[in-house]
């Protein structure tokens, strides 16, 4: 059956990452270092046969495409439903922040009950549901072809418990790191990702000195 290769990949860093604030929806740009990463992350790829590029529509994973496809002398391809998780009122705030401001729903999410939504947010059920629609969808476009999905954290995370059969509340296991390539091989119907490799940061080597040092 048709299998596409998948280079899923979370946007570079922000300053909101490096604060553990919460950003969701929020048009949050990239920072200094995420600027440097998405650079290197072009370059790491230049030589990957790559026929398509997906980016989330909001700034931090749609800057982190652009220079990989001028590289590669592609369109970027707009797909909403691979934003991060819409987080509601918890956006804008720190992880401290929330505990303080709204400790029952702050416990609430950590107990991640797949049903439950934070204020004004996504269900975890919601966000599950279309993440892995829109990796079937792409898989599906894209059969025996590569392609980079450029993403973020909380995408990352639902992919892989997907992979791995874990459940929503299982302990992570995984890393989520800023502008990491992630290899997949994706089958379309029905969804099944197989992981090939994961969190590769060869190309991020050095990145805060350098990107401090710019």
């Amino acid at each position: 059956m048709s299998k596409t290769t998948v280079l899923l990949i979370r946007h570079g860093e922000t300053a909101w990452n490096a604060e553990h604030r919460i950003q969701g929806l929020l048009d949050v740009p990239l920072s200094t270092t995420g600027i440097w990463q998405a650079a290197r992350l072009a370059q790491r790829l230049a030589g990957e046969s790559i026929d398509a590029i997906i980016a989330s529509d909001l700034a931090r994973a749609w800057l982190t495409a652009q220079p990989l496809a001028q590289r590669l002398g592609l369109e970027l391809i707009a797909e909403p439903r691979v934003r991060e998780r819409n987080f509601g009122s918890f956006q804008g705030h720190t992880v401290g922040e929330i505990e303080q401001r709204w400790p029952d729903e702050f416990h609430a999410w950590r107990a991640r009950d797949p049903s439950w939504a934070m204020p004004g947010g996504e269900s975890g059920h919601e966000f599950v549901t279309r993440v892995l629609a829109a990796l079937r969808d792409a898989a599906a476009a894209h059969a025996d072809r590569t392609i980079a999905v450029v993403t973020h954290g909380g995408v990352l995370d639902v992919v892989y418990r997907h992979a791995r059969a874990l459940t929503w509340d299982a302990p992570r296991e995984h890393q989520m790191l800023n502008a990491a390539i992630n290899r997949l091989a994706v089958m379309a119907s029905p969804l099944r990702v197989t992981v090939l490799d994961w969190a590769d940061i060869a190309h991020l080597e050095g990145a805060r000195d350098e990107s401090a040092a710019a």
